[in-house]
């Protein structure tokens, strides 16, 4: 087959992003010649838009993003949140019982009409959410409410994600208590640097990054898509891909999923690949 309209979607932590988290300057180079050739390509993330600009700064990305694992596109030249998905409001309040029943406080993503996430925390933070809560304080797109209650009298229906750290151990629990109601999205993995620990996201029913790349796909006209990812939250997109390609240091069962295996995130792999296809 040789598509006429080929789209390239990457996950960006632990595919796209290097050891230090940051798009190496060939990667940049190399995804904006290709972008100035007309390719079409951008990233499918867990990542919000606080995090994904300063990330893909000066790199060309024409096609929206795929934000918070599909509960929104985000469209970058814009700086505008497109067709965002929020959990219904009568749920908030029962969600956040259950996370206190397993010990657990999340931070409660909330979206305003300014395009501005406000994040609430209304617990004490633990060594790690603090460096989570300090890698981000400061984004214009972001803001934090620490020691604060989500005020759900005026936000419960502009809720698109609670967010949650933790030892697996305590995470996996609550997760499967999560999904065993039927009514949301449940996604929880390890961290891909220390698989002790855990992350749990909780969306609308329906929310995923294939969701949002079905989304993608409709609006660029793509005729061939590949993605490309390492962990299990990417999953679901390579499951829709006509190829589905994993980085060398993907967990296994990503590799198992996969299409082909290529290099390493640290070998500027994703974008030696696109290239490659398109000399």
């Amino acid at each position: 087959m040789n598509p006429r309209r080929p789209l390239y979607v990457s996950d960006m932590d632990g595919t796209l992003l290097d050891a230090h988290s940051q798009v190496p300057p060939e990667a940049a180079e190399l995804l904006n010649d290709l972008a100035r050739r007309g390719v079409l390509f951008t990233v499918a993330t867990a990542r919000t838009p606080a995090t994904v600009e300063p990330l893909l700064a000066g790199i060309d990305t024409a096609v929206p993003a795929v934000v918070m694992t599909g509960a929104a596109l985000w469209d970058r030249r814009r700086r505008l949140y497109i067709d965002p998905r929020f959990i219904p409001a009568r749920l908030i309040g029962p969600l956040l019982e259950m996370f206190g029943n397993h010990g657990i406080t999340p931070f409660v993503y909330t979206l305003g009409d300014n395009q501005i996430l406000d994040v609430y925390h209304a617990g004490d933070l633990d060594n790690a959410e603090r460096g989570f809560v300090a890698d981000r304080t400061g984004l214009p797109l972001k803001r934090f409410h620490l020691s604060t209650p989500a005020p759900l009298d005026r936000c419960a229906d502009r809720v698109m994600l609670l967010f949650a750290m933790g030892p697996m151990t305590a995470v996996e629990p609550l997760a499967e208590a999560l999904r065993a109601r039927g009514d949301l999205a449940v996604s929880a993995y390890p961290d891909i640097f220390n698989p002790r620990r855990g992350y749990l996201e909780i969306f609308a029913r329906g929310v995923s990054k294939a969701a949002g790349i079905r989304r993608l796909v409709e609006m660029t006209g793509a005729d061939y898509l590949t993605v490309f990812g390492d962990n299990l939250n990417d999953l679901s997109m390579m499951a829709v891909a006509d190829r589905a390609v994993a980085v060398a240091n993907a967990s296994d069962a990503v590799r198992a999923a996969a299409d082909i295996v290529i290099g390493p995130n640290t070998a500027v792999a994703v974008p030696r690949y696109i290239a490659g296809k398109h000399p």
